[in-house]
């Protein structure tokens, strides 16, 4: 029996399971992430902004939880533009298809 593989992007935009979107990120002198700004999913809603410091989020991502870069859009509360998921390579935290050997790096996102 063949089985149906749907492409990456057709899941992000149909009905993608995420816990998390990440939209601004605060990098510490060392150039570790320090704290980030996201939006974590309460049920069938979305929180407003938090800050998550470097330990929370590392612990989310080792619990499992799905985070992205992106942002919310104007006017449509539950509804995100995303880009690249985030994923734990070692110590580091990096977009899918960053190099982890610099250390953390969250592409696409503006630094606070």
């Amino acid at each position: 029996m063949k089985t149906k593989t749907t492409h990456p992007q057709i899941k992000l935009i149909f009905g993608a399971k995420y816990d998390g979107v990440v939209d601004a990120v605060h990098y510490a002198r060392g150039g570790k992430i320090d704290w980030v700004r996201a939006y974590e999913r309460r049920g069938p809603t979305w929180s407003d902004h938090v800050l998550l410091d470097r330990a929370a989020l590392v612990a989310r991502l080792k619990a499992g939880k799905r985070f992205y870069t992106g942002a919310r859009q104007v006017f449509e509360a539950s509804e995100f533009t995303l880009g690249k998921r985030l994923v734990l390579v070692g110590e580091a935290i990096c977009t899918e298809g960053a190099a982890a050997d610099k250390g953390d790096q969250l592409e696409g996102l503006p630094a606070l």
